[in-house]
């Protein structure tokens, strides 16, 4: 696993799952929430009523992020959900003046620049819903289901690496925990440990 590069980088940190954080529990209600897109329209969870949610926390900046937009594997991810009716929220938990914070015009450039497809990028830069969901790490995904219950929360995939290489060889939890609530059967591998850069909340 690649992490040295990151000590000397000062850029980021790799970050698990921490006990300071809450977070929803599988099975449970997701929390609804409100927040205002990269395009300045308002956005709450409660609108996709009746409709799957994967929920992305993001970080431009962060190189496992990076790893999964310049591979091509998110926004592979993004397309195929999307195009099957799924609603993917893309979420930027990271405080005003800190790494990887953006604002609306930063977030399309960010979309832009990867050929991203998510229903919406929402802008969370005080933290709530960031704290609400106890997202830890960049990227971190949830996955809901249409009667709005959590059924996926944790890592995008099984390697916890920032090499490219290992994209192949990594069990990607997002497609297949929505293929299985697809087909009726209950998602297999429910939680995962998420892997990546630390949300930089500004609290």
């Amino acid at each position: 696993m690649k992490f040295s590069f990151l000590l000397a980088s000062g850029i980021a940190a790799i970050a698990f799952a921490s006990p300071g954080f809450a977070s929803p529990t599988v099975g449970a209600p997701a929390p609804d929430f409100s927040l205002t897109d990269s395009s300045g329209k308002p956005q709450t969870l409660s609108q996709y009523k009746g409709k799957t949610v994967v929920l992305e926390w993001n970080n431009p900046g962060c190189p496992f992020v990076k790893k999964h937009y310049e591979s091509g594997n998110i926004p592979k991810q993004q397309a195929a959900a999307t195009s099957a009716g799924i609603v993917w929220l893309t979420i930027n938990s990271g405080a005003e003046g800190k790494q990887g914070h953006v604002d609306g015009s930063a977030a399309g450039d960010f979309i832009a620049r990867y050929h991203a497809t998510p229903t919406a990028y929402l802008i969370d830069s005080d933290g709530k819903v960031g704290h609400l969901y106890g997202a830890k790490t960049t990227p971190h995904l949830f996955v809901i289901d249409a009667a709005g219950t959590v059924r996926y929360m944790g890592g995008i995939d099984s390697i916890a690496s920032t090499d490219k290489d290992d994209l192949a060889k990594a069990t990607q939890y997002v497609p297949q925990a929505l293929a299985e609530l697809k087909a009726g059967k209950v998602v297999s591998v429910p939680t995962s440990m998420p892997y990546g850069c630390g949300v930089k909340y500004g609290s």
